[in-house]
């Protein structure tokens, strides 16, 4: 199993704490806590193979033949996430409810003979999972014949309250922020530019969203503030130095939207919005680009990791369902992340704590090793931290520890709802986080350690060894998966023990399979005779399997705790892969 600590230093008894500047409201925590939930991109840009639709696309392409919303709902809750944004409108105008203020809607598509509901039916969906539920409304209507003049805001309000009246509670309302340019336009063919800021009256539109539905947060891009803000990017990450703040009024940059505002006078905290692959939109081109499992962990670890919330797309295909490779690859990324953060080592170290709350002192009973570290603050008072050190006592010395997915800048800034810092292994006796600067006094309510599993020399440093479609990853110490892009039938496993050195050599295994992560079938289990001695390559040849995942298990090592090789194959029916 993995070997991960956690410690809890709640802060002294004491009066209830003065706020200190912005802090954020019970809605906004609520949202904090859900920490990732999933958008849904579906729309007529699944069958014209776009990421932006015109406005003029044929209705009757609208007509899946496997819809599923309970097979979203269960794919997202199997991911980890505890939510679902839905792609209600997009830029193209096509609605996926029958509006009644439009045609161009799925009542007058083949689908269901035009009385289906596709908001519907996942709402639907997330409640049985007891998932929260929200809806994306583009602004931008490239098929409206009014978008750009007055008539067309009452249009989109009207719109709105369909989907903030009919579909029960709402977590969240999500405006896109491209809007104006090209499109149909009802037949005019042009070009319509609109200013953003004025033209779609957004103080009346949040009025009216918070009377509809009171505890719904509303995502904006910086234009007119809503509760949160655009992080400035769709690569998945969030600046290292994260301020859930901006101003309330006046222009948002670039940086202030990356790394939020030291100095703002409201909460708006970051949202991190990303795709599992490189579009929003389904495209069968992109079948074998899904992010890795260490793509996705590194994403984690720069949103989540770093006072975000993680926002992560799943496309839906042509059919009506998400892709099973998406499918899978989500299913390991939420067992990967209850891998790493799960094992708690710190309840038999010592913790010390400083008078003035500033610094925590953990001793382990015997050097210990960790390549992780986690703080939390109490943000119902503030996000006050605004600098901290990181010191890992080895061989009686102090040593810095750095972050090593940190971008730009040479020291660790901000906390926030959570930070996870990420360094290199170190084997140590003692661990020292101290508070370096801070806006007030600073009210840490969690800090963390724990050993993520590292990769062994041969496997580059994303995490990952590739080859026709082939995926390595260790999910403990003595545990090895290998994920394929595709399920196909296997026939043997191979195994190359790490040449010139007994640590980790795998004597007596385990082979198993699965297509689902869920269900596995056991193919082998066994002894490599004599490999110590003669570390030559180690065939397992079993009955054909069908399957998409192996799981190769060390039951028994020459030496060390940890398995280790020098290269793998797998044999499928076709000429082996690599």
């Amino acid at each position: 199993m993995l070997l991960l600590f956690a410690m809890h230093a709640s802060a002294q008894k004491k009066a209830t704490p003065t706020p200190c500047g912005p802090v954020p409201t019970e809605d906004q925590l609520k949202w904090q806590d859900m920490e990732m939930y999933a958008f849904i991109h579906y729309s007529m840009n699944t069958y014209t193979d776009e990421e932006w639709g015109f406005g003029n696309e044929k209705l009757e392409l609208f007509n899946p033949d496997n819809l599923d919303c309970r097979q979203w709902a269960r794919v997202c809750k199997q991911a980890g996430m505890k939510g679902i944004i839905f792609t209600a409108k997009h830029h193209c105008g096509f609605c996926m409810w029958p509006s009644k203020y439009t045609d161009y809607s799925v009542k007058n598509t083949p689908w269901k003979n035009g009385k289906g509901d596709v908001v519907r039916e996942l709402a639907d969906a997330c409640r049985e999972e007891g998932l929260k539920f929200a809806v994306y409304l583009s602004p931008w209507d490239r098929n409206h014949p009014e978008y750009g003049r007055p008539a067309y805001v009452e249009y989109f309000r009207n719109q709105l309250r369909e989907l903030l009246t009919q579909y029960g509670d709402i977590f969240e309302v999500w405006f896109d922020g491209a809007n104006g340019g090209d499109g149909w336009y009802g037949g005019a063919n042009e070009t319509r530019k609109i200013d953003g800021k004025t033209y779609y009256g957004w103080a009346e539109t949040f009025r009216m969203i918070r009377e509809l539905q009171p505890h719904a947060v509303i995502w904006n891009d910086g234009g007119d503030r809503g509760d949160l803000r655009w992080v400035g990017t769709e690569a998945g990450n969030v600046g290292e130095t994260n301020w859930s703040l901006l101003n309330k009024e006046g222009e948002v940059t670039w940086p202030m939207l990356h790394f939020g505002l030291e100095t703002g006078d409201s909460w708006v905290p970051g949202e991190t919005n990303t795709s599992i692959r490189p579009g929003w939109f389904y495209h069968t081109t992109e079948d074998a680009h899904v992010k890795s499992l260490s793509k996705l962990m590194d994403t984690y670890y720069k949103s989540v990791g770093r006072n975000s919330t993680l926002l992560l797309n799943f496309p839906v295909m042509p059919n009506g369902r998400i892709h099973p490779t998406d499918s899978l690859r989500g299913i390991a990324f939420n067992k990967m992340i209850h891998e790493v953060f799960k094992t708690d080592l710190a309840k038999k170290a010592k913790i010390r704590r400083s008078d003035d709350g500033r610094s925590f002192v953990i001793t382990f009973k015997k050097p210990t090793a960790f390549n992780r570290f986690v703080a939390e603050e109490d943000i119902r008072y503030g996000q006050r931290v605004k600098k901290f050190s990181l010191e890992a006592e080895v061989n009686g010395q102090w040593v810095s520890l750095k972050d090593e997915l940190v971008e730009q800048g040479d020291g660790l800034t901000t906390i926030g709802h959570r930070r996870i810092i990420c360094f290199p292994t170190v084997e140590a006796t003692r661990l020292r986080f101290t508070i370096t600067d801070a806006k007030c006094e600073p009210i840490i309510q969690k800090t963390a350690v724990y050993l993520a599993p590292e990769l062994t020399a041969d496997i580059p440093d994303s995490g990952e060894k590739k080859s026709s479609g082939l995926h390595i990853f260790f999910g403990s110490a003595k545990q090895m998966f290998i994920d394929f892009d595709n399920e196909q039938t296997f026939t043997s496993f191979r195994y190359l023990p790490l040449q010139g050195s007994k640590n980790g050599i795998v004597t007596h295994y385990t082979l198993w399979a699965s297509s689902d992560w869920q269900e596995w079938t056991k193919l082998a289990s066994g002894e490599f005779s004599n490999i110590v001695n003669n570390p030559i390559w180690q065939t397992i040849n079993f009955t054909p399997v069908k399957a998409k995942i192996l799981r190769f298990e060390a039951d028994r090592l020459a030496e060390g705790d940890r398995m280790s090789f020098e290269d793998i194959e797998v044999v499928n029916c076709s000429p082996s892969q690599k």
